[in-house]
Parts: C-alpha cells; structure tokens; sequence
C-alpha cells in the first residue's frame, strides 16, 4: 500500500554469521576485565556461551582477548588517531568492537573485510551501540589503510604497561630491566610441564623441550586434556619458574611438609614426588577440589585440608611453603588482564595480608625447620620488605640464601639479598615462543 512502512531489516542471527558469536563473547569479556574489573579466567569459566563454543572457537578467543589486552595501550592510543571525537561513554561496546577489529586487522591472520563486518555486527548487535556502527565501519578502515604505518611510530613497550606499573618496576630494576620486562609481557607464554620422570623422553613426545630446570617447554599445544601424557598423570602444568621454590627446601624425604595456599597443587605433587608426608592446605573449596583432582590424575596422595590458615591450628611442621596471595604481576604473559585489573591499593591490601599469613607460617614451622616464602609478584612490598619485616620483628628466623648450584648455574636468579628472583625476561630465546619465564620471587627462612 502506498505510503507503508517497510518492515526493519532483521538482524543475522549469531550463528548464521561464520565468526560472530566468538566475537560476541570476546566482546561481552573484554567488558567484563575493563568495564567491571572481573578476571579474565573467571569470566570464560562461568560464561556459558564461551563454554558452549567449538574447541576450535575457544582457542580463537582466547587468541582475540589476548591480543587485545596485550596491545591494550597501542590499540587505544591507535584508534584515538582516528577518533576525531573521542568514544561514545554511554555504549561500551563500541570500544570493544574498535578493538577486537584493530587487533584482527594489525595482529591476527584474519582478513581485513571480514575484521572489519564482524567489528560492524558486533557494534549493531547492541542497541546501545548500534547508532555508531557507521563510525565503527569507518575508523576501522582507516586502520586497513593506516594502521600499519602509524603502529610503526609507537612505543608499544611502554604504552602496554599501565604509567603506574612501569614505574614501579624502573624504581625497582632500572628503566632498562622494567622496558625488558614489559616486552617479555607483550608474548604469549609457551606451555611449561613438569614431568614425574624422563624430561627428554616427554619432551620428545610432546614436541618440545628440556630447559636448564628440567622443566618441559612446549608451544602450540592445543587442548591440554588431550596431550600425550595428561590422563595418564606424566605430567602437570606448572610455569618452569613457579617449579623452583619447593626445591629449595633440599632433602625432605620423610618430612611432615605444609603446603599452605595450595591449590592448583603443583608444588603440592613436587614436595611428594620428593618423599615428604605434605598437608594441603588451601581456603577455597572449588580451588582445593581442583588440587585433589590433579593429585588423582597423577596417582598422589597428600592430606588436604579446607580452611583458613590464619585460623588454621596443627602441629608444626618440619617444612612449610607459603605460595601467598598477590597480585601476580609476574604472570602477565600468562594473564593479560592482571595490568589492567590491579593498582597501587590492591598491591598495599595484598602486603598486609602477606605479613600476616608470614607470621602465621613461622608458628607452623618447628624448630629448626624450614619455611619457603613466594609469590608471582614482581614488587618489592609483597616480597623483599614483606621479609625484611618479618626477620626485624622475628628474632627466631633467619635468611638461608640460595646458591647458584640450586639454580643450575643461573647466578641472575639470585637477588642481592640471596633469595630466588625470576623476571619475564630471563631465559631468552631467539625464538620468542620458547623465551620468559614468570616473574618469582622466594626466600628460605630457618627457624631457631
């Protein structure tokens, strides 16, 4: 009839577009790690429509949101190039699909037409976002055009790290030492294992490589759970760095051991693949029944425990580990999101619960035992102070330094004060899949 109104085009539905429900949940998680401050494994773990992707799906999401929030800072300062006035703050996923199309058009193999549609989709898919879609369309081909050339003139290394968090590692390594840092951040961390036995033989079957640590390296794994090795418990998944602190406790055959904030159980399945009688210890459920079922794939037993260790009553022990809480600064390659998670407050709150779970394990610890005391961190505050406190309030405790036989060789391991000190950046490589390590920090106190 004339003078009718057409009907309103109907939207493709996110399955009849080849790519767009990954990009629809990639875009719904970045919101999540920048909008509401959630991690990003949480968020992938509880989010149905991530769980409910093909495998092949979820290993492309996760190469998306990794991308992006590694170049988090370039692709912000990218697109700002391009936006004459700024972002829309009252539809956040025009951000989301400025930047999952930047990071597919300058660092994935992912043709530019089909980055830029599916950017489109994702823009008109909200209502909120769909007036920008045309100024979505538009940036993003400028990015096909220039994008490139205008990458080239930015300090990727240093717009990648928050201000605050460059700081603080220049403060504490040196400019140089914290620009190293930072772009051992900027790749994506290989597959680190440690096997029950015959390291070459495991590094052979899995297509890798022994490191100096003995720890197995391997790239482009896959799904873990399908690797040689994994069901039948060969095997677990621990970074070659996180690998070192439970040796450093030296001949424990026969030891009572605790193994306080345990979970996943890595150091829980080392300290008794070393002989010792180990008590796990850990506050979250679900976390503790991940280590329990580690332990079962790998055929090991250990006592475990769910509690509180602040609250937390036993016999000493003649060695305790404390992996403690903190902000693990020294897993960005692993986990991307932590730069833009944390700040300067979370780091203060985390070292005063590190002092107190600190003193709680020299009560644990007999006389004459060991404690081991680390974390993932890179800062001073969760580690060498956190310590230098403890031993000016503790007269019953002293440092036992590492050497660098424990080490095997490796004296930039080893920190002024004598204590272990991994940083991203140690362990280069010419090829950068197999380079880094996690930055770790511990120390080996005796008591008297």
């Amino acid at each position: 009839m004339k003078g009718a109104r057409k009907p309103a085009a109907r939207l493709a539905r996110p399955g009849d577009v080849p790519g767009l429900a990954v990009r629809l949940v990639a875009a719904d998680s970045l919101q999540g790690v920048l909008r509401r401050r959630r991690p990003l494994d949480e968020i992938l773990e509880s989010a149905k429509a991530a769980t409910a992707l093909a495998e092949r799906d979820r290993a492309l999401l996760r190469a998306l949101l990794g991308v992006v929030l590694r170049r988090l800072g370039t692709l912000r300062r990218l697109l700002a190039m391009f936006l004459d006035r700024g972002l829309p703050p009252q539809a956040p996923r025009v951000e989301s699909a400025l930047l999952l199309g930047a990071a597919q058009i300058l660092f994935l193999n992912v043709p530019d037409h089909a980055a830029v549609d599916l950017a489109v989709r994702l823009a008109q898919a909200d209502p909120r976002a769909a007036p920008f879609a045309g100024m979505v369309n538009a940036v993003l081909r400028r990015v096909t055009r220039e994008g490139a050339a205008r990458l080239a003139t930015l300090d990727a290394v240093a717009l990648d790290t928050p201000d605050w968090l460059m700081a603080r590692w220049t403060a504490a390594y040196g400019s140089a030492t914290a620009r190293a840092i930072a772009a051992a951040n900027g790749h994506e961390a290989a597959l680190d294992v440690t096997v029950k036995s015959d390291p070459e033989f495991w590094a052979a079957k899995l297509d890798g490589r022994v490191l100096a640590t003995g720890s197995v390296r391997v790239v482009a794994p896959g799904a873990v759970d399908a690797l040689p090795g994994f069901a039948e418990g060969a095997w677990w998944v621990q970074d070659a760095a996180a690998a070192l602190p439970a040796r450093l406790f030296g001949d424990i055959r026969d030891c009572r051991v605790a193994d306080l904030c345990a979970a996943p159980g890595g150091k829980t399945a080392e300290l008794i693949l070393a002989g010792a009688k180990v008590t796990a210890v850990d506050r979250a459920p679900a976390r503790l029944q991940r280590l329990r079922d580690n332990l079962t794939r790998l055929s090991l037993e250990a006592e475990t425990v769910c509690a509180d260790i602040e609250q937390w009553s036993a016999e000493p022990f003649d060695a305790v580990l404390l992996d403690a809480p903190c902000s693990s600064t020294g897993t960005i390659r692993r986990h991307p999101d932590v730069p833009w998670l944390k700040t300067s407050d979370d780091i203060v709150k985390l070292s005063r619960l590190q002092h107190r779970l600190l003193g709680r394990a020299v009560e644990l610890t007999k006389p004459g035992g060991t404690l081991i005391y680390c974390t993932c961190s890179l800062e001073p505050e969760e580690n060498e102070n956190a310590v230098a406190d403890l031993l000016a309030r503790e007269p019953r405790m002293r440092r036992a330094a590492v050497t660098a036989a424990e080490v095997f060789g490796r004296d930039e391991l080893i920190s002024k004060s004598g204590d272990l000190r991994t940083l991203p950046c140690h362990f280069p490589d010419s090829d950068s899949r197999f380079a880094g390590v996690d930055g770790f920090y511990a120390v080996r106190l005796i008591k008297a």
